[in-house]
C-alpha cells in the first residue's frame, strides 16, 4: 500500500471509529480492497439507470446525488470531504440506481466493493454494529429531510438551512442546484433570499 493510499485509509478508519471502534483483524479484512479514484468535475460516479455496486469515502471534493424525470433534475442530497458516499439502495438491491451522483468539483474518492462490505456484516461483530449504526444514521437524516420538505413552507427550509449544520452548502454549492434540493425554483430562492438577508 502506497503513503497516498494508506494515508486515506487511516481517514477512513478514523471516520468508521465514530461509529465503532474497529479492531485489527477486522479493519485488515477490509484494507485490501481499498484504492482510490480521481473525478473531474461534471464527472460522474453513479448514473441513474446503471447497477451501483461501490461505495466510497470523499477525500477532497463536493458531489450532489440527484434524479432525473421528464428531463428535470432534482437534487436530494449533497457530499463533501469526510464523508461516505453511495448509492445505497442500489448496492443494497442490486438493482439500477434511481438516482446519479455527480462531481460538482475536481474530487478523490477512496472506493472499495459493497459486496466485500456486506460479507464483513456477516463475519465481524464490529462491521455488524457499523452497519446498524451507520443504517441509524442514515435513517435519521433521511427522515428530516423528507419532514422539512413536507412541513416546511420554502422560506422555512431557506431558514433552516441557514441556521443549521448544513449552511455551508450555501458557499460551495451553486445556487440553482440549491433551489431543487429545497424544491423550489432558483428564481423563488432568489426571491426568498432577498427578503431575509438585508440590503
Amino acid at each position: 500500500m502506497n503513503d497516498s493510499l494508506h494515508q486515506a485509509a487511516r481517514q477512513l478508519r478514523q471516520h468508521i471509529h465514530q461509529f465503532v471502534a474497529l479492531s485489527d483483524e477486522e479493519w485488515h479484512g477490509l484494507e485490501p480492497h481499498l484504492s482510490i479514484i480521481h473525478l473531474k468535475k461534471n464527472q460522474f460516479m453513479v448514473t441513474q439507470g446503471v447497477v451501483a455496486s461501490q461505495i466510497g469515502f470523499v477525500l477532497e471534493g463536493i458531489f450532489r446525488q440527484f434524479y432525473t424525470k421528464e428531463g428535470e433534475e432534482r437534487t436530494t442530497y449533497f457530499f463533501f470531504d469526510q464523508q461516505l458516499i453511495a448509492a445505497y439502495m442500489s448496492c443494497i438491491t442490486a438493482r439500477p440506481s434511481p438516482v446519479s451522483i455527480e462531481a460538482l468539483s475536481d474530487a478523490t474518492c477512496l472506493v472499495f466493493p459493497y459486496p466485500v462490505l456486506k460479507a464483513l456484516f456477516s463475519q465481524y461483530t464490529g462491521w455488524q454494529e457499523f452497519g446498524r449504526l451507520f443504517a441509524e444514521y442514515v435513517m435519521v437524516a433521511l427522515e428530516e429531510r423528507m419532514a422539512g420538505l413536507l412541513m416546511l413552507s420554502p422560506e422555512e427550509r431557506y431558514l433552516a438551512l441557514l441556521e443549521g449544520d448544513q449552511r455551508h452548502l450555501l458557499q460551495r454549492v451553486p445556487q440553482h442546484y440549491i433551489a431543487t434540493y429545497l424544491g423550489i425554483t432558483p428564481v423563488s430562492m432568489s426571491r426568498i433570499r432577498n427578503r431575509i438577508i438585508p440590503k
